[in-house]
């Protein structure tokens, strides 16, 4: 009997400093990201690179090649198919800018004249009294939405690029992925030795797990990114739309965030069809392109690259984008998914054992 007591006051001595260890490295893992998240960017790029370049390291090991020389060799082919990339489209780009820059007061002219008039014809339409409170609140209130959306984008872009600069991330990054990729096996190996021994399966278990989603996520959303990217640029430029491979190429980058980049290029696509006197028939088109992309990715591009082995909501990776990019600025936004996607196994798993166990399954004493 006393055996049994102390071995239970043994067990659960075990278990809260388990709890406790948990809790303490969740802490200061969260204090490292609130101290040091103006300096991890070039680290967590890097450590994303490393994770989606990993299988073409492991191929060319099943090849016998030496892990060093394979990653140097797939590090080398990226860098080169992404130099060549932004050469190809380099004068395009820059001519695009270059004109937009020359044109822009012209834009905003027109753009002031076409929304003018179409406010004009609303109001004429709305009774006197709704009106005149309608001009109240917006002469009121644009002062205060443009502040604010001002702040927003500082915030977005300052807090992730106010130290870590493009240069930083130019050079440290393709030197900390080289590391990264070269002992990833090692890495895990070493994780894998620190799990505890009697729960070392049911953890390597949810972990596999949380792999696959990753590993369908961000390949899957990189293949759909770009070829949403590909599609919206080669339609605006088609219907002669002005900055329409930059529009494009944009909206098609954004969507990782579900149905943001679309709506943000085809209110931008509408606007410059409005500036550069394209009529309704111009808007029409860039309406028709966009439709035509979006209808592709939800029938075709998603459900072959993607399917249902994600595992995320459109909602939840929109709610995490936000709640990354609130806490944490642009480095949150980068690890909104992977947290959010851990989150959720772990989730699934407790609510699995909370459908198994008596909390759920017994019936109350008569």
């Amino acid at each position: 009997m006393n055996e049994n007591k102390a071995d239970m006051q043994h067990y659960k001595r075990v278990q809260w400093q388990r709890l406790t260890l948990v809790v303490v490295v969740l802490l200061l893992l969260w204090l490292s990201f609130r101290l040091f998240s103006s300096i991890m960017m070039p680290f967590v790029v890097a450590a994303g690179l490393a994770y989606f370049l990993d299988p073409m390291v492991v191929w060319m090991e099943r090849w016998r090649i030496p892990r060093a020389f394979g990653t140097l060799l797939v590090l080398l082919a990226f860098g080169v198919a992404v130099i060549l990339f932004i050469l190809l489209l380099y004068p395009v780009i820059a001519a695009q800018a270059a004109a937009f820059i020359i044109n822009l007061p012209t834009y905003i002219q027109t753009i002031q004249t076409d929304i003018t008039q179409l406010l004009k014809n609303l109001q004429q339409s709305l009774p006197t009294n709704l009106r005149l409170k309608l001009q109240d609140l917006a002469s009121n209130q644009a002062g205060t939405i443009v502040s604010y959306a001002g702040k927003a984008a500082t915030n977005i872009i300052g807090s992730g690029f106010a130290v870590v600069n493009v240069l930083t991330l130019l050079v440290v990054t393709p030197i900390v992925t080289f590391y990264f990729l070269r002992d990833w096996p090692t890495i895990i190996r070493h994780v894998d030795n620190w799990l505890p021994r009697p729960y070392e399966g049911l953890i390597r278990a949810q972990a596999v797990e949380i792999n696959k989603i990753l590993s369908a996520w961000i390949r899957g959303q990189a293949i759909c990114c770009l070829a949403l990217a590909a599609i919206y640029a080669v339609g605006l430029t088609i219907i002669g739309l002005d900055l329409g491979l930059i529009v494009g190429l944009t909206a098609g980058l954004l969507s990782f965030i579900p149905y943001v980049g679309t709506v943000l290029g085809g209110v931008a696509g509408i606007l410059l069809a409005l500036s550069q006197n394209a009529g309704w028939h111009g808007v029409i088109a860039v309406l028709i392109v966009f439709a035509i992309g979006q209808g592709l990715n939800d029938y075709v591009i998603q459900p072959r690259f993607l399917g249902d082995r994600v595992g995320l909501s459109a909602v939840w990776v929109i709610f995490a984008l936000f709640a990354g990019g609130a806490a944490f600025g642009f480095l949150g936004i980068m690890l909104a998914v992977p947290v959010t996607a851990t989150l959720g196994v772990i989730t699934r798993f407790w609510l699995r054992r909370y459908l198994q166990s008596p909390l759920y399954l017994d019936s109350p004493p008569e």
